[in-house]
């Protein structure tokens, strides 16, 4: 068994006291692996508030792995941010991927911010279809991204961290005009091991090993458990809905133990 502690959408800003609230993410070491950050770690995307972050998360007893969220870009210093994460002991997640060692395992963890543009019926379609915005194309380029990501990783437990959801479920009681900027299906059919937008499914798509859990925050007044359409487990880990400092999962059965 390997058990995964996960949040999101800290919002830790530079005048968050990470003295009082690092004992929390202590903590995760005891009880889990890996501790998974879902983006919007930050609530301005400033240095400064990334200086707090990395007194809170660096140097713990245990891999963290993290993507960014949209509040992390807002200030146009993402790629400092990052180092800055990375430089205290993090990795940060952006197309690419990981593999940690546990004594129950190796779990595999490919991550992406991921973008929105909605579900069945909204806004963002497969190329060719219509002709793409900028924000339709970051969305595919995630989704890509994701895909190759997780195809990279030969393990049997593998995991997708994103900060946009990639199925609806998890976005029960947001508001349904919401719900293009929350998160994509497309996200979700490369969690699932679709082919990528515009290409064929070829023989080795048979084979493919699932993917065991889906993990992302962004959607503050959804719901923790849902399904992509292919039966993956997703988790919506955003700090308003878990209600905790963390949660922790148990693989591969994915369920809530912390």
């Amino acid at each position: 068994m390997v058990r995964v502690a996960a949040v999101g959408d800290l919002h830790v800003t530079a005048k968050a006291p990470p003295a009082r609230l690092r004992s929390f993410y202590q903590r995760a070491a005891e009880v889990a692996d890996v501790l998974l950050l879902a983006g919007d770690l930050t609530n301005d995307g400033t240095s400064e508030s990334a200086a707090t972050l990395c007194a809170l998360f660096g140097g713990l007893d245990l891999p963290v792995v993290a993507v960014l969220g949209n509040h992390d870009y807002d200030h146009g210093e993402e790629t400092a941010l990052a180092e800055m994460l990375t430089g205290a002991g993090l990795t940060v997640l952006e197309g690419t991927s990981m593999v940690v060692d546990t004594a129950g395992g190796q779990i595999g963890i490919a991550g992406v911010k991921g973008s929105g543009g909605g579900f069945a019926g909204g806004t963002v379609t497969e190329p060719g279809e219509r002709e793409l915005t900028a924000f339709a194309q970051r969305t595919v380029t995630a989704a890509r991204e994701l895909r190759d990501a997780l195809e990279r990783l030969d393990v049997d437990l593998r995991v997708a961290l994103t900060h946009f959801a990639p199925t609806p479920e998890t976005l029960k009681g947001e508001p349904l005009e919401l719900y293009p900027f929350l998160g994509s299906d497309l996200l979700g059919a490369a969690i699932d091991g679709a082919p990528a937008a515009g290409a064929v499914a070829g023989p080795e798509d048979a084979g493919r090993r699932p993917v065991t859990l889906a993990v992302h925050g962004h959607a503050h007044y959804g719901i923790e458990v849902g399904l992509t359409p292919a039966g993956t487990a997703v988790r919506n880990v955003a700090l308003p809905v878990i209600r905790a400092p963390f949660a922790v999962y148990q693989l591969p059965d994915v369920v809530r133990v912390g």
